[in-house]
């Protein structure tokens, strides 16, 4: 007799609550997921470093061996003096 005055939820009543529970967690859940991703890339986006220039990438391969002192030195002098014929295109 404590619930005089209420007919009850039928069936659909059940399915749209449940439905609508979904959807509301659903929504809360991407939110969370976009705003971490965001966040991420911006904080990321701090961190980034230019690409090395060639003088750094023929250094780098000077330190590891792969070039003798001969070549390194011939190839920085081109990278500085520029090409001895001009590129067509």
């Amino acid at each position: 007799m404590m619930w005089w005055g209420y007919n009850g939820m039928n069936g659909w009543g059940y399915v749209l609550m449940g439905l609508s529970t979904l959807v509301f967690w659903g929504l809360v859940i991407t939110t969370i997921v976009l705003a971490a991703r965001h966040a991420s890339r911006v904080i990321g986006a701090g961190r980034t470093s230019p690409p090395p220039t060639a003088q750094e990438l023929l250094a780098q391969r000077y330190a590891r061996g792969e070039i003798d002192t001969d070549e390194y030195r011939s190839r920085l002098d081109v990278l500085q003096r520029g090409p001895e014929y001009p590129v067509r295109g």
